[in-house]
């Protein structure tokens, strides 16, 4: 196959279609990848009850708190990736991509035994029903024994998209996807070995996208080929991927931290609330499609056009892309606000757990728009290389303010109304902001002097 069929140089042709293009992929995989999590959570709910579901849920957030580091980092990698390849500077691209590997596997090594260790101590500290604590722990454990794979296939998928390819990661997820829905089916309705089986299936289908995703670059075109015997650090590019990945990998991991104090709430509420609030969060992953896939789109367009200083270009998109995100979002927030009661029975048919998904969905999905706007924004910013700035807007607006807003007002008001909330408030204070910034064309003052001039400076 050349290099045309393989990946895509978003610095040439139409821009709406280059990123509707390169978003369709994203949002079709994004799609199979909340199937794939989605996948879990129904079974469970379905075939072994309600107690169960809410262990599948609780973990939910303190699993996103230890991965999204690591995920925000394979995003620095892949604007430092896309921004010399848009540039055309192979040599360095090789270096990003074999020093990006290196640095996924020790992460996921290490990412294995924080997640064993620590998981009892975290979900007690959450407040974890202890009816449901060790459902809890055992799924949590067993999940965190993939970790290599989860990390590595986040990079994997991070450099295939910073060259312009979506649509492989699109065919290995959907083959996971079946992998993991036929693992669970068996596991559980077949076999009946309970919870921890559902985060088994889970892992061993991301080892297997994992290894498609690591197969297609070990035969791709020698710009971007992956050899095994190249895997090594490079520390002058290691900075350059940390400079550009750890902000986002922080700014991941305080607002999950901030989802755990939320959940640790919710779980104030008792069982049904975070059963019900956790098939609510599986459907709201069903929302936010159109938002993440454009937000990564635009990270990726805007870092190549950057980088062939195609400035006016880089505007453009970015206006087309907001635009296109807020509308979806908006639509999908719209049909989920009227459907929210057939599909929270999709995963458990009591009354109660019903009730507060619910509730919860009629809270927040018509204020899609506003979190789109900020998803967007933070995308274009990382693009940009910018990643600092989203790192503190979201971590003041969705961290700071919000875990200080629930915890004063749910013991004023002691009504979980009080959580749900939280999250349109903050997405409307973010975006506030974001319009500003973006208004007033800071995210591309500079750039020009910036503009690629050595190796050691993308």
């Amino acid at each position: 196959m050349n290099q045309k069929t393989s990946s895509t140089l978003l610095t040439e042709g139409p821009i709406w279609k280059k990123i509707i293009a390169f978003a369709i992929p994203l949002f079709l995989g994004n799609l199979f990848q909340q199937l794939y999590n989605t996948a879990d959570s129904v079974i469970v709910g379905n075939f072994i009850g309600s107690d169960a579901l809410a262990a599948v849920s609780s973990s939910g957030s303190l699993i996103f708190l230890l991965v999204g580091f690591f995920n925000g980092v394979s995003v620095g990698a892949g604007v430092v990736v896309a921004r010399y390849y848009g540039a055309r500077r192979i040599r360095e691209v090789q270096k990003a991509i074999h020093t990006t590997i290196a640095f996924g596997l020790v992460a996921g090594v290490l990412l294995t035994i924080i997640g064993f260790v620590l998981a009892p101590q975290i979900l007690v500290w959450m407040g974890t029903p202890s009816d449901v604590l060790p459902n809890s722990i055992t799924y949590f454990r067993i999940y965190f024994l993939g970790s290599l794979a989860f990390v590595l296939y986040n990079i994997f998928v991070g450099i295939l998209q910073s060259i312009g390819d979506s649509r492989h990661p699109l065919i290995y997820l959907i083959i996971s996807s079946v992998v993991n829905v036929v693992l669970d089916l068996l596991f559980i309705a077949v076999f009946h070995y309970g919870v921890g089986s559902a985060a088994l299936a889970t892992i061993i289908s991301q080892f297997i996208s994992a290894g498609l995703c690591l197969r297609r670059l070990m035969k791709s075109p020698d710009d971007y080929r992956v050899s095994i015997r190249k895997i090594r650090f490079d520390f002058s590019m290691l900075r350059q991927v940390i400079s550009n990945g750890l902000p986002a990998g922080l700014q991941n991991s305080i607002i999950a931290l901030a989802n755990v104090v939320v959940q640790s709430n919710i779980n104030s509420f008792g069982k049904m609330a975070v059963a019900g609030c956790g098939a609510y969060s599986k459907i709201e992953g069903f929302g936010f499609l159109p938002i993440t896939c454009f937000a990564l789109a635009l990270t990726t367009f805007i870092s190549q056009n950057l980088g062939a200083k195609q400035y006016d270009r880089a505007k453009k998109g970015a206006r087309f892309g907001i635009l296109c995100s807020i509308v979806m979002a908006e639509l999908v927030g719209i049909c989920i606000f009227f459907l929210s009661p057939v599909f929270i029975a999709a995963f458990n048919n009591d009354p109660e757990v019903i009730a507060f998904g619910t509730r919860q969905a009629h809270t927040v999905t018509l204020f899609y728009f506003l979190l789109a706007f900020s998803h967007c924004i933070a995308g274009i910013l990382r693009g940009a290389g910018k990643s600092t700035v989203p790192m503190f807007v979201m971590m003041i607006c969705w961290c700071v303010i919000r875990v200080t807003y629930i915890t004063i007002m749910v013991r004023v008001i002691p009504d979980i109304s009080v959580i749900f909330w939280a999250y349109p408030l903050t997405w409307a204070l973010s975006s506030i902001i974001f319009l500003i910034y973006f208004l007033k064309g800071n995210w591309m003052y500079g750039f020009e002097k910036k503009a690629i001039r050595d190796p050691k400076d993308p």
